[in-house]
Protein backbone atom coordinates (compact mmCIF):
# COMPACT_ATOMS: atom_id res chain seq x y z
CA UNK A 1 0.00 0.00 0.00
CA UNK A 2 1.10 3.27 -1.16
CA UNK A 3 2.87 4.88 2.37
CA UNK A 4 2.03 8.69 1.56
CA UNK A 5 -1.80 7.23 1.30
CA UNK A 6 -1.89 5.51 4.48
CA UNK A 7 -0.31 8.29 6.58
CA UNK A 8 -2.78 10.72 5.01
CA UNK A 9 -5.97 8.41 5.98
CA UNK A 10 -3.85 8.64 9.64
CA UNK A 11 -4.12 12.01 9.10
CA UNK A 12 -7.74 12.33 8.88
CA UNK A 13 -8.75 10.22 11.14
CA UNK A 14 -6.62 11.67 14.00
CA UNK A 15 -8.60 15.06 13.07
CA UNK A 16 -11.63 13.42 13.33
CA UNK A 17 -10.99 11.84 16.30
CA UNK A 18 -9.86 14.69 18.45
CA UNK A 19 -13.23 16.63 17.22
CA UNK A 20 -16.26 13.73 18.36
CA UNK A 21 -15.03 11.11 20.98
CA UNK A 22 -17.00 8.68 22.98
CA UNK A 23 -17.86 5.36 24.38
CA UNK A 24 -20.65 2.71 23.94
CA UNK A 25 -22.21 1.21 27.35
CA UNK A 26 -25.09 -0.79 26.20
CA UNK A 27 -23.16 -2.94 23.78
CA UNK A 28 -18.96 -3.61 24.86
CA UNK A 29 -17.20 -5.76 22.37
CA UNK A 30 -13.91 -7.10 21.39
CA UNK A 31 -13.40 -5.40 18.24
CA UNK A 32 -12.15 -3.31 16.50
CA UNK A 33 -9.01 -3.50 18.65
CA UNK A 34 -6.80 -5.84 19.71
CA UNK A 35 -6.96 -6.16 23.47
CA UNK A 36 -9.87 -8.21 24.08
CA UNK A 37 -11.87 -6.48 26.86
CA UNK A 38 -12.32 -8.02 30.34
CA UNK A 39 -16.45 -8.28 29.76
CA UNK A 40 -18.46 -11.28 28.43
CA UNK A 41 -21.58 -11.26 27.39
CA UNK A 42 -24.84 -11.30 30.07
CA UNK A 43 -26.31 -14.92 29.87
CA UNK A 44 -28.70 -15.13 28.06
CA UNK A 45 -27.81 -12.53 25.20
CA UNK A 46 -26.28 -13.11 22.06
CA UNK A 47 -23.68 -11.23 20.27
CA UNK A 48 -22.23 -10.46 16.68
CA UNK A 49 -18.77 -8.49 15.64
CA UNK A 50 -17.94 -9.00 12.27
CA UNK A 51 -15.25 -6.23 10.10
CA UNK A 52 -14.25 -6.44 6.38
CA UNK A 53 -10.01 -6.28 6.34
CA UNK A 54 -7.25 -5.11 4.10
CA UNK A 55 -3.71 -5.75 5.06
CA UNK A 56 -0.53 -5.63 3.61
CA UNK A 57 2.88 -7.23 5.18
CA UNK A 58 5.82 -7.86 3.64
CA UNK A 59 7.53 -4.92 0.85
CA UNK A 60 8.21 -4.98 -2.88
CA UNK A 61 7.77 -8.89 -4.45
CA UNK A 62 7.42 -10.44 -0.90
CA UNK A 63 4.27 -8.37 -0.42
CA UNK A 64 1.08 -9.95 1.15
CA UNK A 65 -1.94 -8.85 0.36
CA UNK A 66 -4.80 -10.14 3.05
CA UNK A 67 -8.46 -9.47 2.62
CA UNK A 68 -10.27 -10.83 5.32
CA UNK A 69 -14.73 -10.61 4.07
CA UNK A 70 -15.93 -11.38 6.60
CA UNK A 71 -14.38 -11.99 10.29
CA UNK A 72 -17.27 -12.82 12.69
CA UNK A 73 -17.13 -13.54 16.24
CA UNK A 74 -20.14 -15.13 17.89
CA UNK A 75 -20.57 -14.62 21.66
CA UNK A 76 -23.01 -16.53 23.88
CA UNK A 77 -24.18 -15.67 27.15
CA UNK A 78 -24.12 -18.79 29.32
CA UNK A 79 -24.02 -17.38 32.30
CA UNK A 80 -23.26 -14.12 33.75
CA UNK A 81 -19.69 -14.44 34.03
CA UNK A 82 -19.16 -17.04 31.44
CA UNK A 83 -19.33 -17.01 27.21
CA UNK A 84 -18.94 -19.49 24.53
CA UNK A 85 -17.33 -17.87 21.52
CA UNK A 86 -17.08 -18.65 17.45
CA UNK A 87 -14.63 -17.34 15.79
CA UNK A 88 -15.44 -18.17 11.33
CA UNK A 89 -13.50 -16.05 8.46
CA UNK A 90 -13.26 -16.16 5.20
CA UNK A 91 -9.79 -14.67 3.61
CA UNK A 92 -7.83 -14.01 0.30
CA UNK A 93 -4.20 -13.65 -0.19
CA UNK A 94 -2.30 -12.64 -2.87
CA UNK A 95 1.39 -12.59 -3.31
CA UNK A 96 2.19 -11.52 -6.91
CA UNK A 97 0.15 -13.21 -9.01
CA UNK A 98 -0.50 -15.71 -6.89
CA UNK A 99 -4.18 -16.08 -4.88
CA UNK A 100 -5.18 -18.28 -2.45
CA UNK A 101 -8.84 -18.20 -0.39
CA UNK A 102 -11.21 -19.83 1.23
CA UNK A 103 -12.04 -20.57 4.72
CA UNK A 104 -10.03 -19.84 7.38
CA UNK A 105 -9.60 -22.85 10.65
CA UNK A 106 -12.54 -22.32 12.71
CA UNK A 107 -11.91 -21.53 16.46
CA UNK A 108 -14.33 -22.40 19.29
CA UNK A 109 -13.42 -20.71 22.62
CA UNK A 110 -15.18 -18.64 25.91
CA UNK A 111 -13.94 -16.10 27.87
CA UNK A 112 -14.88 -16.26 32.11
CA UNK A 113 -14.49 -13.49 34.05
CA UNK A 114 -12.35 -13.80 37.25
CA UNK A 115 -12.88 -10.68 39.10
CA UNK A 116 -15.43 -7.21 39.10
CA UNK A 117 -14.76 -5.09 41.86
CA UNK A 118 -16.05 -1.58 41.29
CA UNK A 119 -13.65 -0.31 45.06
CA UNK A 120 -10.56 -0.62 42.70
CA UNK A 121 -12.07 0.40 39.38
CA UNK A 122 -10.95 -3.16 37.80
CA UNK A 123 -12.44 -6.47 36.05
CA UNK A 124 -10.31 -9.87 34.75
CA UNK A 125 -11.10 -12.01 32.38
CA UNK A 126 -9.43 -15.00 30.61
CA UNK A 127 -10.18 -16.23 27.20
CA UNK A 128 -9.15 -19.49 25.71
CA UNK A 129 -9.72 -20.60 21.98
CA UNK A 130 -9.20 -24.02 20.57
CA UNK A 131 -8.13 -23.41 16.80
CA UNK A 132 -9.91 -26.85 14.53
CA UNK A 133 -8.05 -27.90 11.15
CA UNK A 134 -11.06 -26.90 9.12
CA UNK A 135 -9.69 -24.28 6.63
CA UNK A 136 -9.49 -25.00 3.06
CA UNK A 137 -6.07 -25.97 1.76
CA UNK A 138 -3.49 -23.19 1.84
CA UNK A 139 -5.11 -21.18 4.97
CA UNK A 140 -5.22 -24.37 7.10
CA UNK A 141 -2.66 -25.16 9.94
CA UNK A 142 -3.45 -29.02 9.25
CA UNK A 143 -2.99 -28.86 13.15
CA UNK A 144 -5.02 -28.03 16.38
CA UNK A 145 -3.26 -24.94 18.09
CA UNK A 146 -4.56 -22.51 21.39
CA UNK A 147 -5.44 -18.99 21.44
CA UNK A 148 -4.78 -17.49 25.40
CA UNK A 149 -5.49 -14.63 26.61
CA UNK A 150 -5.79 -12.83 29.98
CA UNK A 151 -7.54 -9.64 29.91
CA UNK A 152 -7.18 -6.62 32.24
CA UNK A 153 -8.96 -3.69 32.68
CA UNK A 154 -9.39 -0.62 34.77
CA UNK A 155 -12.22 2.34 35.07
CA UNK A 156 -9.51 5.40 35.04
CA UNK A 157 -12.37 8.23 34.98
CA UNK A 158 -15.57 8.94 33.48
CA UNK A 159 -13.81 9.33 30.12
CA UNK A 160 -10.99 7.51 30.50
CA UNK A 161 -10.35 3.37 30.73
CA UNK A 162 -7.47 1.53 30.13
CA UNK A 163 -7.21 -2.26 29.13
CA UNK A 164 -4.57 -4.95 28.94
CA UNK A 165 -4.07 -8.40 27.53
CA UNK A 166 -0.63 -10.96 27.84
CA UNK A 167 -1.17 -14.02 26.77
CA UNK A 168 0.50 -17.10 24.58
CA UNK A 169 -1.00 -19.32 21.36
CA UNK A 170 0.61 -22.45 20.45
CA UNK A 171 -0.50 -23.34 17.09
CA UNK A 172 0.39 -26.80 16.63
CA UNK A 173 4.79 -25.99 16.14
CA UNK A 174 7.50 -24.11 17.49
CA UNK A 175 7.86 -22.85 21.06
CA UNK A 176 4.70 -20.68 20.47
CA UNK A 177 4.27 -17.03 20.93
CA UNK A 178 3.89 -14.58 23.72
CA UNK A 179 1.59 -11.78 22.91
CA UNK A 180 0.89 -8.26 24.56
CA UNK A 181 -1.75 -4.97 24.05
CA UNK A 182 -2.83 -2.42 25.82
CA UNK A 183 -5.59 0.30 24.56
CA UNK A 184 -6.16 3.71 25.80
CA UNK A 185 -9.94 4.43 25.25
CA UNK A 186 -10.93 8.01 26.17
CA UNK A 187 -14.54 9.23 26.02
CA UNK A 188 -16.57 12.55 25.51
CA UNK A 189 -19.94 11.59 25.00
CA UNK A 190 -22.86 8.64 24.45
CA UNK A 191 -22.07 7.67 21.06
CA UNK A 192 -18.00 7.99 19.64
CA UNK A 193 -15.21 6.64 21.46
CA UNK A 194 -11.55 6.60 20.37
CA UNK A 195 -8.63 4.13 21.18
CA UNK A 196 -4.82 3.71 20.63
CA UNK A 197 -3.06 0.89 21.05
CA UNK A 198 0.33 -0.58 20.94
CA UNK A 199 0.69 -4.26 20.73
CA UNK A 200 3.07 -6.84 19.21
CA UNK A 201 4.09 -10.66 20.03
CA UNK A 202 7.23 -12.84 20.53
CA UNK A 203 7.13 -15.51 17.56
CA UNK A 204 8.54 -18.53 18.78
CA UNK A 205 9.25 -16.47 22.15
CA UNK A 206 12.41 -14.97 20.41
CA UNK A 207 11.42 -12.76 16.82
CA UNK A 208 9.20 -9.33 18.42
CA UNK A 209 6.96 -7.76 16.25
CA UNK A 210 5.60 -4.47 17.16
CA UNK A 211 2.54 -2.72 15.96
CA UNK A 212 0.53 0.20 17.02
CA UNK A 213 -2.84 0.85 16.03
CA UNK A 214 -5.34 3.12 16.77
CA UNK A 215 -9.64 3.40 15.59
CA UNK A 216 -13.24 4.29 16.48
CA UNK A 217 -16.47 3.20 17.39
CA UNK A 218 -19.97 4.65 16.95
CA UNK A 219 -22.84 3.70 18.43
CA UNK A 220 -25.83 3.41 16.50
CA UNK A 221 -28.41 2.54 19.47
CA UNK A 222 -27.66 0.72 22.39
CA UNK A 223 -27.21 -2.46 20.55
CA UNK A 224 -25.82 -1.62 17.60
CA UNK A 225 -22.50 -0.44 17.53
CA UNK A 226 -20.11 0.40 13.90
CA UNK A 227 -16.12 1.07 13.74
CA UNK A 228 -13.26 1.72 12.16
CA UNK A 229 -9.53 1.20 12.68
CA UNK A 230 -6.15 1.16 11.34
CA UNK A 231 -2.67 -0.27 12.35
CA UNK A 232 0.90 -0.40 11.41
CA UNK A 233 4.06 -2.54 12.14
CA UNK A 234 6.75 -0.17 14.64
CA UNK A 235 9.71 -2.78 13.35
CA UNK A 236 8.39 -4.81 10.17
CA UNK A 237 6.67 -3.87 7.23
CA UNK A 238 2.61 -4.33 7.69
CA UNK A 239 -0.15 -1.73 7.59
CA UNK A 240 -4.30 -2.62 7.40
CA UNK A 241 -7.30 -0.53 7.85
CA UNK A 242 -10.71 -2.66 8.90
CA UNK A 243 -14.59 -1.52 9.12
CA UNK A 244 -16.83 -3.52 11.33
CA UNK A 245 -20.35 -3.85 12.78
CA UNK A 246 -21.47 -5.05 16.23
CA UNK A 247 -24.40 -6.15 17.15
CA UNK A 248 -26.09 -7.38 20.60
CA UNK A 249 -29.39 -9.60 20.60
CA UNK A 250 -31.10 -9.75 23.76
CA UNK A 251 -32.58 -12.51 25.32
CA UNK A 252 -36.63 -13.14 25.50
CA UNK A 253 -36.84 -12.02 29.08
CA UNK A 254 -34.97 -8.91 28.43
Amino acid sequence: MNNKIFLTIKVSCFFLLSQHLGFSQGIITDRPDQTESSATVENGNFQIEAGLLLQYTGADENEVRTVSAPSTLFRIGVHDLFELRILSQWSEERIGDSRIDGINDIEVGTKIQLLQNSEINTEIAFLSHLVIPTGSDGLTLDKYGTINKLSISHTLSEKCSLGYNVGYNYLGEGDGDITYSMALGIAVNNRIGLYIEPYGEFIDMDNHEASFDAGFTYLLNDLLQLDFSFGTGINYDMNYLSIGASWKILGKEQ
